[in-house]
């Protein structure tokens, strides 16, 4: 009989803290037993400020998800997200080893490994390496080049790396609650695997991943991560700006964005009074309505400049056909989708995620993306009950451990 797997998905955000344990089934399929949930201490922009009110708050929601499951947790898929996450293009190109020029595994771990040959400061950490299309003696746009003949074989790829600091805080805390750390994984792109379909993928799209104290964005097209970066700046920005607009609390501020704003003033009554005491008794004070969304709409357009200005770092503003995504908490502001439309000109939805199968209805909420995505990642990238996991494989350097694997990891990342 064999051994049953469980993947958890742990998610630190800088509001809340978001871990959710799911079954693999034998068909490939992932069954969500139990989440865990606890607000997020220590945290400040998506990084680690306090590592012990970090472990803290994950132990505070790995407890709660024991509790619900009664499954021990020993390890996990992190998310690691904040500012200081970049993304690069890169090249490798290598010579073909075999005499009669047929393109082996082993070459194909060699070009992507000539890949990160770049100078990347000591202070940073790559976290993954995505091949996105390799050339063979000049021919490009190849997908998976295996089996091929050639002499000459070139890779494109995107390295995504991190603060070398950062990146060992949240290892640091993870691993003082025992759990171990499976991988980790930049969030929008853990985001993207919950909430794209590859048809989005392949037409062209932008992943905006709402989070409370950063924005993530992932751009795709034809089924290739193009670019990915995380922006400093999110909804509890907005919800900072209320508080101190209407000089309020910021738990009175985030009920009335939620149930009073709006992302787009013209669609309320300006003049509408909103009274506070509907949100906090010790409030007495009413607003005009037009009021507060003004507050969010300057937020918001200071959010999606960024947005803006990351597509067109890679000549794709307003040139994504399957347009923008939103997910994440932010998505929740009543609006939000017909702003993104406009500011971006392109077209807009809200996904919430898919591909698991739950009694839980929390996990089809919008927040819930990037932590339902950490588990979907870890199913596709890691051998079927048991074994080490694939998603090594975008792990720093390609190592021989993974030649076996790698047609499994062309499958997956490139039609």
């Amino acid at each position: 009989m064999a051994k049953e797997q469980y993947i958890v998905g742990l998610d630190i955000g800088t509001h809340l803290i978001r871990v959710i344990q799911a079954k693999l089934e034998a068909d490939g399929t992932l069954n969500v037993i139990g989440i865990g949930q606890a607000d997020s201490q220590g945290m400040r922009k998506g990084v680690i400020v306090d590592i012990e009110e970090a472990v803290s708050s994950i132990s505070q929601a790995l407890e709660r998800l024991e509790r619900m499951t009664g499954v021990p947790v020993a390890s996990a898929t992190v998310s690691i997200g904040g500012g200081h996450v970049v993304a690069m293009d890169s090249k490798g190109v290598i010579a073909i080893s075999r005499a009669d020029g047929e393109i082996g595994e082993n070459d194909v771990v060699r070009v992507v490994d000539a890949s990160q040959a770049v100078s990347i400061p000591p202070n940073r950490e790559v976290i993954h390496v995505i091949p996105k299309t390799f050339t063979l003696d000049g021919q490009g746009g190849i997908k998976d080049p295996l089996g091929m003949t050639g002499v000459r074989l070139e890779v494109e790829t995107l390295i995504i790396h991190a603060s070398l600091p950062y990146v060992k805080n949240l290892s640091k805390a993870v691993m003082q609650t025992g759990l171990e750390i499976e991988q980790l994984v930049v969030s929008p792109l853990a985001a993207s695997q919950a909430v794209l379909s590859r048809k989005q993928r392949e037409l062209g799209v932008v992943l905006v991943d709402l989070g409370a104290g950063t924005t993530s964005v992932a751009v795709y097209e034809e089924d290739n991560l193009l670019h990915t970066a995380v922006i400093p700046i999110g909804g509890m920005h907005v919800t900072n700006d209320i508080a101190i607009g209407l000089r309020c609390t910021v738990d009175t501020a985030e009920k009335v964005k939620l149930h009073a704003g709006h992302a787009i003033p013209k669609s309320v009554d300006r003049h509408e009074q909103v009274n506070l005491a509907k949100f906090d008794p010790e409030e007495d004070t009413q607003v005009a309505r037009g009021t507060i969304c003004e507050i969010i709409e300057a937020r918001l357009d200071e959010i999606f400049d960024f947005v803006t200005a990351e597509l067109k770092k890679i000549n794709r503003d307003g040139k994504l056909p399957a347009g923008v995504v939103l997910t994440g908490g932010g998505a929740h502001l009543p609006g939000v989708a017909e702003f993104a439309k406009a500011k971006l000109r392109l077209p807009s939805q809200v996904a919430t995620p898919s591909n698991l199968q739950t009694v839980i209805d929390t996990v089809g909420d919008p927040s819930f993306a990037t932590v339902a995505g950490l588990v979907i990642w870890a199913s596709r990238y890691a051998k079927p009950f048991g074994g080490p996991g694939l998603g090594q494989v975008m792990d720093r350097v390609f190592s021989g451990s993974i030649i076996q694997k790698i047609k499994k990891l062309f499958k997956s990342f490139l039609p």
